[in-house]
């Protein structure tokens, strides 16, 4: 088999995967500022205790990701700086993200990500590669899953137009 069949860690990596890694770590970089900021804006607790642990998980990526990108050589994307702790009263009104649109934005977010996660595995050639993305989209369903509930119960799902099929008429 040649160059694919050592241990999947001393594979070389394609450009594709390369792309996907450097890409991924630049996305949660966003996201973990963008999200820091959010958290300042969130009032309820249960969405904060959400954000938070997005936060982490987009952290617990990145750190096998840079390391990735490390051990081959490849250069790191930019990271923003850590935002400040902010005050919920501090943020005027007209200037606050509301927690329904907070639970929108991440949820869209972790959609997405499902789709991201997917999409590198199929695309990978590397099986540690594959699995990790595996690893991550479980992690990204797990949250997926506390937040509908989260929408859910707050009153904060907004569904598309439900198909309700016409009685048969008699």
């Amino acid at each position: 088999m040649g160059i694919m069949s050592r241990n999947p860690k001393e594979e070389p990596l394609h450009y594709g995967e390369v792309f996907t890694i450097w890409s991924n770590v630049l996305t949660n970089n966003g996201m973990i500022a963008m999200y820091q900021t959010l958290y300042n804006h969130t009032g309820d607790r249960d969405l904060a205790k959400l954000v938070e642990e997005a936060v982490v998980g987009m952290e617990e990526e990145n750190k096998q990701l840079t390391e990735i990108l490390k051990v081959n050589g490849v250069g790191l994307p930019p990271v923003p700086p850590e935002r400040p702790n902010a005050r919920l009263e501090d943020i005027p009104v007209g200037a606050k993200y509301n927690d329904p649109e907070i639970s929108a934005i991440i949820s869209g977010n972790v959609a997405t990500g499902l789709v991201a996660c997917s999409t590198a595995m199929g695309k990978s050639t590397r099986e540690d590669i594959a699995a990790m993305y595996g690893q991550f989209h479980m992690a990204k369903a797990q949250l997926a899953t506390k937040l509908l509930r989260l929408n859910k119960s707050k009153g904060w799902l907004v569904p598309p137009p439900l198909h309700i099929a016409p009685q048969d008429e008699r």
